[in-house]
């Protein structure tokens, strides 16, 4: 089971749309069972961006974890989303 967190300011608003869209594309390519969706708010979870197989941001991160945080704002705009999508795959060795 690989795992996938998403992140935003508050852990509330955009991790939630940004969730249920990924968890919608996971879906729709036959792999959602095969991940552990979570979400939560930066502030808890930067630390821990080690800890999942993805881990994708809505906000803005550090500079020490940003090569290891996807950008979620493409999915929530929908320009780039695809390329985003793909990105989560391949983080997920899917």
């Amino acid at each position: 089971m690989k795992t996938l967190m998403v992140v935003c300011g508050s852990g509330i608003a955009t991790s939630t749309v940004v969730e249920g869209k990924i968890k919608e594309f996971l879906e729709s390519k036959g792999v959602a069972d095969k991940v552990k969706m979570l979400k939560g708010n930066i502030a808890e979870q930067v630390n821990h961006v080690d800890d999942y197989d993805a881990f994708v941001s809505t906000t803005v991160v550090p500079d020490n974890v940003k090569d290891k945080v996807i950008s979620g704002l493409p999915i929530l705009t929908g320009v780039g989303a695809e390329n985003v999508y793909e990105e989560i795959l391949e983080k997920l060795g899917l």
